[in-house]
């Protein structure tokens, strides 16, 4: 059975221990991969929002000087969930989708923008960023369930401990 936004709904207990395991590490990279495009996504929205404010505030000069807090921000800030080896999901197609957003918008040139193709872009992002989010907490939600069915089994005993050790 599937959920309305395609999510498969099955009930943690059911599943073999083995089964478990690999759907939850299934969730933990399709996390991976949306919390990446989510952080890019937040990165270039930041940009954009920078761009509009020095307009906005009567600043000639470029945004160069805010980016190093920006990317501060979302590149190297504190992660919600313990950190896992990083992959490169720059080929992934929703880092592709992103891209394609952002020629789209010809997003390399901020400075020749208009302040309706600025305040387009920026929407364009902010929504193509609240979908990941979206995306996000539905993952946390199931990942967080299969989590807790496997702690569940470990401390009834239902589970070996030696399983633990095995990398998922």
């Amino acid at each position: 059975m599937t959920t309305k936004d395609g999510a498969e709904e099955f009930d943690p207990a059911a599943l073999p221990l083995e089964e478990l395991r690999a759907r939850r590490a299934d969730l933990q990279h399709r996390d991976d991969v949306v919390s990446y495009v989510r952080r890019l996504a937040q990165v270039r929205l930041d940009v954009v929002r920078a761009e509009i404010s020095q307009r906005t505030d009567g600043n000639a000069t470029d945004i160069s000087g805010e980016l190093p807090r920006i990317l501060g921000e979302h590149l190297t800030g504190g992660v919600a969930r313990p950190p896992r080896p990083a992959e490169d999901f720059s080929s992934h197609p929703l880092a592709v989708e992103l891209e394609a957003l952002c020629d789209d918008a010809c997003s390399t040139d901020l400075p020749s923008m208009s302040h309706e193709e600025l305040a387009n872009y920026a929407g364009r992002l902010h929504e193509f960023e609240q979908l990941r989010s979206s995306e996000r907490r539905d993952l946390f939600l199931r990942i967080d369930a299969l989590s807790a069915e496997l702690v569940r089994r470990y401390r009834d005993g239902e589970a070996n401990l030696d399983g633990l050790l095995v990398d998922d």
